[in-house]
């Protein structure tokens, strides 16, 4: 019996299948070194727990409203207002199951068969697949180190068709750490506004910045680009909260309203009990968020540097979420302990089954000269794990 054909086009999530082959050989009695897995490592905050406790406490563990509960979209709301300057109502906002939830919602509610979505590459691995499964068509747009992993306008319009529907802009990015400028991304908005094209604009790490720079949210031009916009967001990354799963989107209305319907036959509503840990989060001290912050910046100025120091590696500065791309081309065509390296995919494996490191390659993130390394792990693991690297390469 025939199966779905779309649903045998989906890739499996690469950064989810190094992670578990790596969990399982540390089962297995093995010493792992991990860089693989995009969640902090510190604990979710105790204010946040203190509140999440209080909801079963109080019996709040029932049936919410598919799209959320009230207080939270008004704290979602309060928050969007504070930190990005947009005026957003509760009927704007849906809250979902995690962040990859809401943009799968995104696309669900914009996309007809055969409209294009052009994501740039280095991409975050699920937005092809996401856009397949709502029928739609992928269209990678490459970008460079030299271009600090960022397209220009110029480049962009080249890529719009009469079938782009939607430009996925994500800044802070996964997996490069670039952001995106005032500048550039007013450009981008000027653009969008004038071929009427939706912007998905996934703002999960807004809060992980470093050097002094700015997030700002592509929405907070003006109205035009507003509409168009569907912003994605949530608290596992900001709060240590990936567990929880808790995402949310903000766009006009009757966005928001079709989202809300596709999520009431695929989910019902996002865990009640996580929605008021979320709404805690939202509303309470960031005291803990910048502590997290300030130890990230840390990590990644000693990965950058001892990377770079290395022979036969190297990689850019990320000024965003907690990611660096290593460069390997220098590696691509070699041969380590008797394996011949490929491309991305060789080098994660070799050096998972010989030096005990797993780090996830660029291949699933549409760059197979490069892979990514976490520094959301301790900063004694980081230092062990490029002490192994390095050992590793100089055989």
């Amino acid at each position: 019996m025939e199966l779905s054909k779309k649903a045998l086009s989906i890739s499996p999530s690469s950064t989810l299948a190094i992670d578990a082959k790596a969990k399982k050989m540390k089962a297995d009695g093995i010493d792992i070194i991990g860089f693989g897995a995009g969640e902090p490592d510190f604990d979710t905050p105790e204010h946040i727990k203190a509140a999440a406790i209080k909801a079963i406490n109080d019996g709040f563990t029932k049936y919410t409203p598919a799209s959320g509960t009230l207080e939270l979209k008004q704290a979602i709301c309060n928050k969007f207002k504070k930190d990005n300057g947009l005026d957003y109502k509760p009927a704007n906002i849906v809250i979902s199951n995690g962040a990859k939830h809401s943009l799968v919602n995104a696309f669900q509610a914009i996309l007809n068969p055969g409209d294009e979505v052009i994501i740039p590459a280095p991409f975050w691995v699920s937005y092809p697949e996401m856009v397949k499964i709502a029928d739609g068509v992928p269209v990678i747009l490459n970008s460079t180190e030299e271009e600090g992993f960022k397209f220009s306008v110029d480049k962009l319009e080249k890529a719009i068709t009469a079938k782009t529907k939607a430009i996925v802009i994500n800044s802070p990015s996964n997996p490069t750490g670039m952001i995106y400028t005032e500048d550039e991304l007013r450009a981008i908005a000027d653009l969008a506004v004038s071929k009427e094209i939706f912007i998905v604009s996934d703002e999960i790490y807004e809060k992980l910045i470093y050097d002094g720079y700015k997030h700002i949210s592509i929405a907070s031009f003006n109205d035009k680009i507003k509409d168009l916009t569907i912003i994605v967001n949530g608290v596992s990354k900001s709060y240590s909260m990936t567990g929880w799963r808790i995402g949310y989107t903000a766009s006009n209305e009757k966005i928001a309203t079709i989202m809300g319907n596709v999520q009431s036959h695929a989910t019902s509503n996002p865990n009640s009990i996580a929605q008021k840990a979320a709404q805690a989060g939202l509303e309470g001290p960031e005291d803990v968020m910048n502590m997290m912050v300030a130890e990230f910046a840390k990590r990644r100025d000693y990965m950058v540097e001892r990377i770079n120091s290395i022979d036969g590696i190297s990689c850019i500065n990320p000024n965003g979420a907690f990611y660096v791309m290593m460069n390997i081309s220098k590696i691509i065509g070699k041969e380590f302990a008797g394996v011949k390296i490929n491309g991305s995919d060789d080098f994660a494996n070799v050096l998972l089954e010989k030096a005990n490191v797993a780090l996830v390659p660029g291949s699933g993130f549409g760059t197979d000269i490069h892979v990514r390394l976490s520094y959301a792990t301790s900063l004694e693991n980081i230092k062990e794990g490029l002490n192994r690297i390095e050992n590793f390469l100089n055989k």
